[in-house]
């Protein structure tokens, strides 16, 4: 199961299975040859969509392994942190209750290394949110149990020496990109392999549906919620918007089953 943004849905790359989510999967394959994928990132999507329109989906289907790539979104629409945070920890959570899913979380690439903020007025406040954005997302997935992918750090040291690893748009990941991409989460979803090598816990019958029925009732709480104050001021991140910008754990298992993604 994947969820999250453009970068899930395969904004750049030039084929469906050249996306990272499609080349994990054949990864997974050759462990579990009848392992299933469920693509439901969605371009543009921020961590509140998630949360809102992914996540009841998720639920339902009881999936074994679950992808999350989210943020960059949330930073060029300035949401404030404490709504990402919060988002994110109801994400998190709502799936180690409700699943026994294997969570593979990965950090938000270094924006402003991609031709779209480097060298812009915006670049040193795009970054500021990006290394927030991120402390946030590592503290809460490493805190619900998820194994974290620092695709920050990656960005930072090889955007700049492979510029391939970039698409034409100059923001989203090329096919090279996405290769490398899918290389860093499959490295964390091996190592969980190695650990346990079915990826689901025993279920608890009924659990799934009454997370959704939960997830449900803080969507309509939150509608009611206003949000909190941005970090940056609208106008400096609008300034550098341009088309396109709508982007860019630890349980053992048991059973023999091919794992659903």
């Amino acid at each position: 199961m994947a969820l999250g943004d453009s970068t899930v849905d395969g904004e750049g790359a030039s084929a469906p299975d050249r996306h990272y989510v499609g080349r994990l999967q054949e990864r997974l394959r050759t462990v579990y040859p009848g392992a299933r994928l469920k693509n439901l990132g969605v371009g543009g999507a921020t961590a509140a969509d998630v949360l809102s329109r992914q996540l009841p989906q998720a639920l339902g289907l009881r999936p074994d392994l679950v992808t999350l790539s989210i943020g960059p979104n949330d930073i060029t629409r300035e949401r404030s942190l404490w709504a990402y945070a919060r988002d994110i920890e109801a994400i998190l959570g709502a799936l180690n209750r409700g699943t026994t899913a294997v969570v593979v979380v990965n950090l938000i690439p270094d924006l402003t290394v991609t031709p779209r903020f480097k060298g812009k007025e915006i670049e040193p406040l795009v970054h500021k949110r990006v290394v927030a954005f991120n402390e946030i997302l590592a503290t809460r997935a490493r805190a619900s149990g998820a194994e974290v992918v620092d695709l920050y750090g990656a960005s930072r040291q090889e955007v700049p020496r492979r510029p391939e690893l970039i698409g034409a748009d100059g923001y989203h990941p090329s096919d090279a990109g996405y290769a490398r991409w899918a290389e860093l989460m499959w490295a964390a979803i091996e190592a969980r392999i190695a650990r346990y090598p079915s990826l689901r816990r025993s279920r608890k019958p009924g659990r799934a549906r009454r997370l959704l029925d939960a997830v449900r009732a803080e969507r309509c709480r939150l509608r009611r919620v206003e949000r909190g104050p941005g970090l940056v001021p609208g106008r400096a991140l609008r300034a550098g918007r341009t088309r396109g910008t709508r982007d860019g754990r630890d349980h053992n298992g048991v059973g023999s089953h091919s794992p659903r993604m």
